[in-house]
């Protein structure tokens, strides 16, 4: 279990993570979802010890994370935004290094790097050197080494940036399998899509402080299920409800072209940040009132 406990981190006078506190259980597919400077990628940076808390602790099944207790930092592997590997070197040597900075014994290496690049989907191209490697390629591949010291907790930051439609679908694939073998995983991503489809709980984080905790499903429940996009010549607004009952005699009664739909985590983030932001909603004030038991609306 990974427990943070009024986590904060300070850059000079600029508050990066305010106070942050939550607990991530043993075999959990976490989500941690927010803006640009949210405060996502210094949670992650504290959780792996690359940076040190201005107050507040990381605690590791009880037991609180630090720089000297190797036999925690050892239970963490991460996968960060960046390739961070040498364009020059194959898979094999890549695992091979990765091995050799942990004193695992050669055979080891060798037994766990075709195991890996086996399940990955690697093993018929791990003589090709990481420049020859497509993006997806070499995201799986830092799959491989971060795996390769069989950790217990994974931290993912923007596993999937820049990657294909096809390559990303895959790799959700592969983290849906590593989690059924009870392996802990904290995501951040941009992709709320990614999010719905893996995580079983997210923290919407905004300006360095987590503002609520939900499963994707709950988030789209509070909002509404059901969404109709009003569609004009410049703009498309959305209304949301909870019956779909109510979002068809809405849709029945619109003038405008429209489209009904589900819900998605993706919209509730947009009608998060909209509100933040200080938009104004898609309806007007009688039409808002009107609906207040049955949905939500935002313009886009």
């Amino acid at each position: 279990m990974i427990a943070l406990k009024n986590l904060t981190k300070k850059f000079g006078s600029f508050t990066a993570v305010d106070d942050v506190s939550l607990t991530i259980n043993t075999g959990e597919f976490f989500g941690l979802l927010g803006s640009n400077g949210a405060g996502k990628t210094t949670t992650i940076g504290m959780l792996s010890t690359l940076l040190l808390p201005t107050r507040g602790a990381v605690y590791i099944d009880g037991e609180e994370l630090t720089r000297q207790r190797a036999d925690l930092k050892r239970k963490i592997s991460v996968i960060t935004q960046e390739y961070s590997m040498r364009q020059d070197m194959n898979m094999n040597e890549i695992m091979e290094y990765q091995g050799r900075l942990y004193y695992m014994p050669k055979k080891e290496i060798r037994r766990k790097s075709e195991e890996l690049l086996a399940f990955c989907g690697l093993a018929d191209d791990r003589k090709k050197t990481v420049r020859k490697l497509s993006g997806g390629m070499k995201r799986k591949l830092m799959v491989c080494r971060a795996l390769l010291t069989e950790p217990e907790i994974l931290l993912l930051d923007e596993p999937t940036a820049g990657m294909d439609a096809l390559s990303r679908r895959q790799m959700w694939a592969l983290l849906r399998r590593l989690n059924e073998q009870n392996l802990t995983i904290l995501l951040t991503t941009h992709y709320m899509e990614e999010a719905e489809s893996l995580c079983e709980r997210v923290a919407m984080m905004e300006r360095g402080k987590i503002e609520e905790i939900d499963s994707p499903a709950g988030f789209i429940q509070k909002l509404g299920r059901y969404a109709v996009d009003e569609i004009a010549a410049d703009e498309v607004a959305t209304h949301y409800f909870h019956a779909k009952d109510e979002a068809l005699d809405f849709a029945g009664r619109t003038e405008r072209n429209f489209k009904l739909r589900a819900t998605t985590l993706e919209d509730v983030f947009v009608e998060r940040t909209g509100r933040r932001n200080g938009e104004e909603g898609g309806m007007d004030s009688s039409q808002r009132n009107g609906q207040r038991q049955a949905g939500r609306s935002r313009g886009r």
